[in-house]
């Protein structure tokens, strides 16, 4: 499936109808800066898009399906570094762009923490040890 197809694809599952699917994505892909991508196969992208752009895609297939909680479980984790600052530029602003949804992001990194939360619950042997900001 193109990118296009990915993101539209739990719509379509859902039967929402086509004039609601093609704003829907457009307008997340505008967000993530992939509407150029849309129409691509993952085989036609270049390294580089398919990293980012696959990232975005699979944020974006989320996006496009209004969530009230938005969970995300280590999602630079795969990134080299350059990549990783940009991403997570952008879901920094994602989570701007988003206020009314509940942004539940999962990392190992401090920097990521410190720089993408509101709240910061800290967890050690599956208990929950501090919650506080990440000043």
């Amino acid at each position: 499936m193109t990118l296009y197809g990915n993101m539209a694809f739990g719509m379509n599952l859902a039967k929402a109808g086509a004039d609601d699917i093609k704003t829907r994505v457009t307008n997340s892909a505008d967000l993530l800066q992939i509407a150029h991508l849309l129409e691509r196969l993952p085989k036609q992208l270049s390294g580089v898009q398919r990293r980012s752009g696959g990232d975005r895609a699979a944020i974006g297939q989320a996006i496009v399906r209004v969530p009230r909680v938005f969970p995300l479980d280590e999602p630079l984790s795969n990134l080299d570094a350059a990549m990783r600052v940009q991403i997570r530029l952008e879901i920094a602003k994602l989570h701007r762009s988003m206020s009314d949804v509940t942004m539940v992001y999962v990392t190992h990194d401090l920097v990521e923490a410190m720089t993408l939360a509101d709240r910061i619950a800290a967890l050690q042997d599956g208990k929950q040890e501090q919650v506080c900001t990440p000043s």
